[in-house]
């Protein structure tokens, strides 16, 4: 298989365009796509995992794939809600860096310690290759009932990893000792099935390329805007085709990202409220209780029924690479209108999809879903391609559209300002230290004895520029 990375917005097979991606087609070299299609297992509502071997002699682990995170890490003590963990004292590989780390997710979190092992993949990249890993020691909300992975491998940048951004991470050591492409791709095939249903749902990790045959169509890519998280820019949202009439920095406030990591399409509460307004308006359902749309309840219908004919399409905007335009990825309520519990013989209980979030709009697996995601590292941009997977009863549930152009929204929807973590350390280090010189100052004064303050005249004047009046003290 031979890449040529698009020279427009959408991926061309003109002859010659081959730009540094040019791939291994011999099944014994370190590249076969399609010895990677299918390797991957899981659903929507638990996640996607990857079977990875571990030390010497090898664990066979699950690994779940997180596009929201840097860190690989895995259990590394028995767990009541993993049936596998990595026992570091069993492999004869295994190197201890002593480093205590500690990850916090939107949900869960855990704490472990460093080192270095090797990892192969049966279904992925030949060969074995030496790997930052965290050996998970405690954990809160992170393993939880039913999942059938045991550890998480996060494929964001290094500015996220922990303790610091020089911890290498699992992509980073990959393309330098496997020397492959900055690139990787993301198939996820649980449209319209259960949510949490038995863990077989079918998926794809493509480690150094593009496969042809998860994808139909063209890829539309639109640019990375910063290197920590997959961060994009959203233009606007449509639902039912009615644009939602937002600020376009409502849809990037504080960011907009693409984290396979997380189940559901996110959107931030000003965004959340219009969306479920414009659905419970489009759709064909009069009465509808509240507590279906923050997710604490479900919604039921007889087996026989399909209600998501009652509801509408729900499209985002992206910018195209070339600024003056943008695509638009779509989503029918297949997606969003999540299958996920059967009551006795006649019942079908589904989930909203979507919901609020106070620091993100989050693109997961609710979207993801749709679509062959390619997160090209090397020229910095994330692309979007109909997955052939998507369909339900046999017709597709997602689309791409474009190109449409930017005139109606601002030349720039994110904020200029980047607040990563480490900058938001720094910022809370040096407030803290302002506000301990001025204690320190205001200590000092108050210890003055009173001879030695200065006693204001009637001739001492103060200006207070800011004031339409002279102040005289008294």
């Amino acid at each position: 298989v031979v890449l040529r990375p698009a020279s427009g917005s959408r991926q061309q097979d003109a002859p010659g365009a081959a730009d540094g991606l040019a791939l291994a087609s011999d099944p014994g070299g370190t590249l076969n796509f399609l010895a990677m299609v299918e390797n991957l297992q899981g659903d929507s509502g638990r996640g996607y995992y990857l079977e990875m071997l571990i030390g010497t002699p090898p664990q066979a682990l699950n690994i779940l794939v997180d596009t929201g995170s840097s860190n690989f890490a895995v259990a590394g003590v028995p767990d009541p809600d993993v049936t596998s963990y990595f026992n570091p004292e069993l492999s004869s590989t295994y190197r201890s860096q002593g480093i205590e780390v500690t990850v916090k997710y939107s949900q869960g979190s855990w704490t472990g310690v460093l080192g270095t092992d090797v990892i192969t993949m049966p279904k992925g990249l030949y060969g074995s290759y030496t790997i930052n890993i965290a050996t998970i020691l405690e954990s809160e909300n992170f393993f939880l009932p039913g999942v059938k992975w045991h550890g998480i491998l996060g494929l964001a940048y290094d500015v996220l990893a922990k303790p610091s951004s020089s911890v290498e991470t699992f992509f980073d050591s990959l393309v330098r000792q496997a020397k492959i492409p900055n690139i990787f791709s993301l198939q996820m095939c649980g449209a319209g099935l259960p949510v949490s249903g038995s863990g077989t749902n079918g998926g794809s990790l493509v480690l150094g390329g593009i496969e042809p045959s998860l994808y139909t169509g063209d890829i539309w890519y639109t640019p990375i805007k910063e290197e920590w998280y997959y961060q994009v820019e959203i233009l606007k949202l449509e639902v039912g085709g009615q644009n939602l009439q937002l600020d376009c920095r409502e849809y990037n406030a504080d960011k907009a990202i693409v984290d396979s990591g997380t189940t559901l399409l996110r959107l931030p509460e000003k965004v959340f409220s219009a969306v479920v307004q414009a659905i419970a308006r489009t759709s064909l359902i009069q009465e509808f209780s509240s507590e279906f749309w923050t997710g604490t309840q479900l919604a039921c219908w007889d087996r026989s029924e399909k209600p998501w004919s009652l509801f509408p399409k729900l499209s985002i905007y992206l910018r195209d690479e070339n600024s003056s335009r943008s695509f638009r990825i779509s989503i029918l309520p297949q997606l969003y209108i999540q299958p996920i519990l059967v009551i006795g013989d006649n019942l079908q209980c589904y989930r909203f999809g979507i919901s609020s979030s106070t620091n993100a709009l989050v693109i997961g697996a609710t979207v993801m879903e749709g679509f062959y995601v390619i997160f090209d590292r090397a020229q910095r941009r994330v692309g979007f391609a109909v997955s052939p997977c998507a369909e339900a009863d046999g017709a597709p549930v997602s689309e791409i559209e474009g190109p449409f152009t930017t005139a109606d929204v601002a030349s720039n929807c994110v904020s200029s300002v980047s607040f990563h973590e480490p900058v938001l350390w720094i910022a809370s280090y040096a407030l803290m230290s302002l506000c301990g010189i001025i204690l320190l100052v205001l200590i000092v004064l108050l210890l003055i004895p009173p001879r030695c303050q200065h006693r204001y005249t009637d001739n001492d004047v103060v200006n207070d520029e800011s004031s339409l009046v002279r102040h005289r003290w008294k």
